[in-house]
């Protein structure tokens, strides 16, 4: 069963992501970036094929800022795979499906 990406905000960073058992990949957008819709497929992607070991939360760069500045996010997309406290992995800017599934395999294997 998919879990899907869900959307997340500032106010709620520290329970979906900080709390969560299994990393989380967070995908930082913007509704006006055009290479955000690019990524946005294969986000939904992440969120399928890693589903079992895998949370996807997707959050938007204007309204939450605090999160946006926290994790020094300086371009969108930008993703973030982040366990507890500890940032993973990192990344901005377009990637194209086999670099995404390469990054997650590194850090979930």
């Amino acid at each position: 069963m998919s879990k899907g990406v869900k959307t997340i905000t500032d106010a709620e960073f520290e329970t979906e992501v900080l709390q969560a058992e299994e990393p989380v990949l967070v995908y930082f957008w913007a509704s006006w970036c055009g290479p955000c819709q690019l990524m946005s497929p294969l986000v939904n992607l992440a969120a399928n094929t890693y589903s079992d070991r895998l949370k996807v939360v997707k959050m938007e760069i204007d309204p939450n800022p605090l999160t946006v500045k926290q994790y020094q996010v300086e371009g969108v997309p930008a993703l973030r795979l982040i366990q507890g406290n500890n940032v993973l992995a990192s990344a901005e800017g377009v990637m194209g499906k086999e670099k995404l599934i390469s990054l997650l395999d590194t850090h979930l294997n």
